[in-house]
């Protein structure tokens, strides 16, 4: 059973104390009000990416694997989407004699292999995953008969096809390959691999390394005609930031880079197709992550953040990449340890739960990040309050006072504290990480500890909440 804290009603003395201007957010009484964007949610707007080679050890040989999605399960009451690709996509060629999931050898464990082989058991595997499955095809070594061979395996088996799309130095980009020539080449092979197995609206399109507008979604589509618009599902584009701990969980920076890169790209798929858009992979900071940034608590709370700014841009679900096993800094679980990210994802995961739409309601421009989600009948069911002020753990921390009105005629809302003692604090290193006061067990992601709620009260519609540097709270309205 979950316990109930008391918060104390906020008061100038505290203010005087170290707590920051108040700022004040009016939640919406319904979707759709106040002059807000709004963006419907997907059921499951958070999913996972899996490094090609790397999948039949994830789903046979790491225990939390499972456990970790079956909790977001829990939450939405739908399995999040999983996507099979990556780098080793492009290296692997499918071989319908081996019996074994796939077939490669590394120097040392911890690299990723540079050729491969995979047969029919992996898409086997593949479709013995309940939820949404998009698994990534070879287009990179130029062999058009093996991957139709693969795809004809992988619709028999799973839901989705994803041609994923090369880098140079793969065959099929020798001499000029640029945006135009990449473009030619993926309606081509669409048609080609569509009309194959005999199935429309099956392909993840778009994923050049070149971001948008150079090279995204709306100059893939202007290149398309009728024969291969309609083998089309999504388009999907790639994104990893980068950058230290403090420049990548401040809030106003997130925004900016989801906007600045993919609102208008995701503008024109919704305009021109009226299909969906997806990040098919992400994650912090390319090729692992960072090993002084990505298993962190403030890549934890990017996490939360990105994912909810992708959702209110129209970006419908966003896959975050995980790598080798044991060789993944930016991974949320591993064989052994459980990563910080994995609390901020769950936070994201909890306020989206069973809604319908989304709004963010603050300017981008500060360290203040606030979302409101709203169930079925356009009622506000939950706010998250985001203080991206950097913390390193030691000196004064801050506190930022957020008031939200229009709460309506209760007495008191809920809400769940997503926490750490600093921005650097890392869940594999044993640090005190928790939301709502759990913890996700090292090794099998089983929850830990007993669920604390904290109460806050109402007054006229009316209540104020204190949210540290580098914290996040889930309010449920």
């Amino acid at each position: 059973m979950a316990r109930i804290t008391q918060l104390a009603a906020l008061c100038a003395a505290i203010i005087t104390q170290g707590t920051d201007a108040a700022v004040t957010f009016a939640v919406p009484s319904k979707a759709g009000d106040g002059g807000h964007s709004y963006a419907p949610l997907d059921p499951a707007p958070l999913g996972i990416s899996f490094e090609f080679f790397a999948f039949p050890s994830y789903l046979t040989n790491v225990t939390a694997t499972n456990q970790c999605l079956s909790n977001w399960k829990d939450l939405t009451g739908v399995w999040p989407p999983i996507r099979i690709g990556g780098t080793t996509q492009d290296r692997a060629s499918f071989d319908a004699s081996t019996s074994a999931y796939v077939v490669y050898s590394v120097a040392n464990p911890a690299d990723a292999p540079m050729t491969l082989t995979f047969g029919p058991k992996f898409m086997t595997l593949a479709g013995t995953y309940p939820g949404s499955v998009v698994v990534g095809l070879n287009r990179g070594k130029n062999n058009i008969d093996n991957t139709i061979a693969a795809a004809k395996v992988a619709v028999s088996e799973v839901k989705n096809l994803y041609p994923d799309y090369p880098k140079d130095g793969q065959p099929i980009a020798r001499g000029t390959w640029n945006p135009s020539v990449d473009a030619s080449s993926q309606v081509d092979w669409n048609i080609r691999v569509g009309s194959a197995v005999g199935k429309n609206n099956i392909i993840q399109a778009g994923n050049w390394n070149q971001a948008p507008p150079e090279w995204g979604a709306a100059q893939l589509i202007a290149r398309e005609n009728a024969t291969s618009k309609p083998y089309v599902r999504h388009y999907a584009h790639h994104n990893y930031p980068g950058g230290d701990v403090q420049k990548l969980q401040t809030h106003s920076q997130t925004a900016s880079n989801v906007r600045s890169m993919f609102a208008a790209d995701v503008a024109a798929v919704k305009q021109q197709t009226g299909k969906e858009y997806i990040l098919g992979e992400t994650n912090s900071v390319s090729g692992g992550g960072a090993a002084n940034v990505s298993p962190t608590f403030g890549a934890a709370l990017w996490t939360m953040d990105y994912a909810l700014r992708a959702a209110t841009t129209n970006i419908s679900r966003v896959y975050f990449h995980h790598g080798t096993v044991g060789n993944c800094q930016y991974c949320f679980w591993g064989r052994y340890s459980m990563g910080a990210p994995y609390y901020g994802a769950t936070a994201a995961v909890a306020l989206t739960a069973g809604a319908r739409t989304i709004a963010a309601l603050d300017d981008e421009r500060g360290n203040e990040g606030v979302y409101v989600t709203f169930d079925g009948e356009g009622r506000p069911a939950r706010v998250l309050l985001y203080n991206s002020e950097y913390y390193a753990g030691s000196g004064r921390r801050g506190v930022q006072v957020f008031t939200l009105t229009g709460l309506g005629g209760g007495e008191s809302v809920r809400a769940k504290r997503l926490t750490a003692p600093s921005s650097l604090a890392r869940a594999d290193r044993g640090d005190d990480i928790s939301f709502g006061g759990q913890r996700w067990t090292d090794g099998t992601c089983v929850v830990a500890g007993e669920e604390v709620f904290e109460t806050v009260g109402v007054e006229n519609g009316q209540a104020a909440f204190e949210v540290k540097a580098a914290e996040a709270l889930l309010v449920y309205l």
